[in-house]
């Protein structure tokens, strides 16, 4: 986590994108049929030199939707219980709202067009974050309805490992079985892989055409 200031300059590293990176654990794989579960969310912030750097998870517990579907394996693989009573769960709209409000304000703050999604195999995130938007009818999704970036893709080109566990300890990030499949954790370690690795890029690169030039510790 960093106290890094938001700086204007991502806007332009990510296209007018600001990367967020999101994970959800869910009752199945079905996205229009089974519950979302949990939710998390890491803004990424650029520090001076062009460097990212995670900040503060959002995280909320999700009341599953009326008549969703709970798949039992899925509930034994992450180890849920929806009907645990300190949960502390939220109704979809609300947790959704809750989670977007801070990353629209980081949208603006940035001079960004909108949120693009960061996931380890961020379709399975996104399409059930537009499911959940489509069933509650929330008008301002920041994200951007289908571009991500996949840090599984990212870590394949990286380090030749596609698994989350086995990129982070390529990447020489800490590691611990025992915390995996909660939507904090994952996202965490989503979060720093895919800093660790745009800022090995960033360190190697000798064109930054994103900084203005002379900005920022030297451009190109």
């Amino acid at each position: 986590m960093t106290d890094y200031p938001i700086n204007p300059a991502i806007a332009q590293r990510f296209r007018g994108f600001l990367p967020v990176v999101v994970d959800v654990e869910t009752a199945g794989f079905n996205a229009k049929t089974d519950a979302l579960l949990e939710i998390a969310a890491i803004i990424l912030v650029m520090d001076g030199n062009g460097l990212l750097h995670t900040t503060t998870c959002h995280a909320r517990h999700v009341t599953p939707f009326p008549g969703a579907n709970l798949e039992p394996k899925a509930l034994e693989f992450n180890g849920i219980d929806p009907d645990h009573p300190f949960r502390n769960a939220l109704p979809e709209r609300q947790a959704l709202n809750e989670i977007f409000t801070p990353i629209r304000q980081a949208v603006k703050a940035s001079g960004c067009n909108r949120a693009i999604l960061v996931g380890h195999n961020a379709f399975f995130d996104l399409g059930f974050l537009n499911a959940a938007v489509a069933r509650t009818g929330i008008k301002r999704n920041p994200f951007h309805p289908f571009s991500t970036f996949d840090t599984v893709s990212l870590a394949g080109l990286a380090y030749g490992q596609t698994v989350l566990a086995k990129a982070a300890l390529a990447a020489g990030l800490e590691w611990d079985n025992n915390e995996a499949h909660s939507a904090i954790y994952d996202t965490e370690k989503t979060a720093e892989l895919f800093c660790r690795i745009v800022n090995q890029w960033q360190q190697q690169a000798t064109e930054r055409p994103w900084l203005p030039q002379g900005a920022f510790g030297g451009a190109g």
